[in-house]
């Protein structure tokens, strides 16, 4: 039986990394994959989901350059040729980490795996060929997740009307009308790549705001931007009486009141993904799930409730995000690899949502200080006020710095605009260090650039903005 110090079970974000790292250390290391290296995040997520966007702002920019003196003429756009690139680009990231494979002397295992009792795992190849392989000092499950349907409102994926980010990734050309059931970070992000490619897009969801996790703030000014876009988004909405057709899904809305029939060719269902754990044998193995349905891990050495068998990235809960199984499978490499490993800091992770404005976050929202009773200040800054937004023509959106009264010390940050997705992490560093808003300030920042903004909103918080 073949051996190596440690055998990482799937190869996206967390295994990867975690991989990669032991690699570095010394760890004879495997990964066992069936797919492509890379994992969803790479090939289902987020790389082809952010070239899409790249070709939904060019397309919006372009419709705009007369207003910068550059006249193009009419605009068309094909989401075939734009799907196309977006593969391609997820491929050549794959290939990345496949050389990064050879460059520190991990295996690839092609195959499905699973616990085969002790510290086995057998692999199955595409050909239905088994082989067994030992880890003689860890295994480390890094499964991943996957999207799901929508039972409960009629909307069960059939992968041609009702679809999934999967789907959507791979259409020939954009339907002349979707309905995008979810406004979380994929929803929004897709209402946005269809609406730019001339769809007639509606985004529900059953909270009562889009992007719900983030701060009330960000939330209303990206519904604002999408309904400016002519976006229909409808939030509290309830789904019944839904009708699956070969080429088009029916169903009635009831949204702030008022109740409505929609009718689209598309359903793109964008509410939550499940953990991949079936048929891992983990049941026999002895490793057990929380409630939830996720492996049961400790979230400081990442061990499951089976001796030498460890978990990490979307497959034990949330966030569930790429940069969160990237840190997961450094710090674990790092611990089987007998060096000192700091823990991830869970309460500093930032959100991204790459749609048109950016929503970027970190720490917390102003409901959640609320709700905790904090004695807090806030500072905003809008970038209609920011001379660097005015030149490139992107004043949507604001920084929202929310701190603590006595100390200064930053308790969250919110981000609406172009950028926000760089722009944040400023703060995130800065909370990672406990730096203060007086520290933020005492940073000079260049102008003109979209960060003075980030300055002036730790500004406000402190009675003194200048440019607002």
């Amino acid at each position: 039986m073949p051996s190596y110090d440690v055998i990482f079970i799937g190869g996206g974000p967390a295994g990867y990394v975690g991989a990669i790292r032991c690699g570095q250390l010394g760890l004879s290391t495997a990964v066992i994959e069936r797919e492509g290296l890379g994992g969803t995040c790479v090939l289902w997520g987020c790389i082809p989901a952010k070239a899409l966007l790249a070709s939904a702002a060019l397309a919006n920019q372009v419709r705009h350059a007369a207003d910068f003196g550059v006249n193009v003429g009419e605009v068309s756009t094909n989401y075939g040729v734009a799907m196309k690139r977006s593969r391609a680009v997820s491929l050549q990231n794959s290939r990345g980490v496949e050389f990064l494979f050879k460059k520190n002397k991990v295996t690839w295992i092609k195959g499905t795996a699973a616990l085969a009792g002790g510290m086995a795992v057998s692999v199955t190849s595409a050909d239905g060929k088994e082989e067994k392989h030992e880890a003689k000092k860890a295994i480390v499950i890094a499964t991943g997740s996957r999207v799901k349907g929508l039972p409960q409102a009629g909307l069960e994926l059939n992968r041609t009307t009702v679809i999934s980010s999967d789907e959507a990734l791979v259409l020939e050309k954009a339907p002349a009308s979707i309905a995008i059931v979810g406004a979380g970070a994929v929803g929004c992000e897709f209402a946005d790549v269809f609406n730019a490619f001339g769809s007639k897009v509606t985004l529900l969801d059953v909270m009562p705001a889009i992007l719900p996790l983030e701060d009330a703030d960000a939330s209303a000014e990206l519904a604002r931007s999408f309904r400016k876009r002519k976006i229909n988004v409808l939030t509290g909405a309830r789904i019944a009486n839904t009708k699956v057709g070969k080429d088009s899904v029916s169903f009635s809305v009831e949204a702030g009141g008022a109740k409505q029939d929609i009718t689209v060719d598309v359903v793109l269902v964008a509410a939550g993904r499940a953990p991949n754990v079936e048929h891992l044998g983990l049941e026999k193995a002895g490793v057990k799930l929380t409630d939830r349905g996720f492996i049961q891990a400790d979230p400081k050495t990442y061990q499951t409730t089976a001796k030498g068998i460890y978990a990490i990235g979307d497959v034990i809960g949330a966030p569930m995000l790429a940069h969160k199984g990237f840190r997961e499978g450094h710090v674990l490499a790092d611990q089987l690899g007998g060096h000192k490993a700091h823990a991830v800091n869970y309460g500093n992770i930032p959100n991204a949502t790459y749609c048109h404005p950016e929503v970027a976050s970190i720490g917390l929202t102003e409901a959640q200080c609320k709700e905790k009773k904090l004695d807090y200040k806030v500072g905003k800054f809008p970038f209609s006020a920011s001379g660097r937004a005015r030149t490139a023509g992107e004043t949507e959106g604001f920084v929202k710095i929310i701190r603590d009264t006595k100390y200064g010390e930053i308790l969250g940050a919110h981000i609406v605009g172009a950028h926000a997705t760089e722009l944040i992490h400023e703060l995130a560093v800065a909370r990672e260090n406990e730096f203060t808003v007086e520290e933020i300030d005492l940073a000079i920042h260049a102008h003109p650039t979209l960060a003075e903004a980030v300055a002036e909103a730790a500004l406000d918080s402190m009675g003194k903005v200048i440019h607002a």
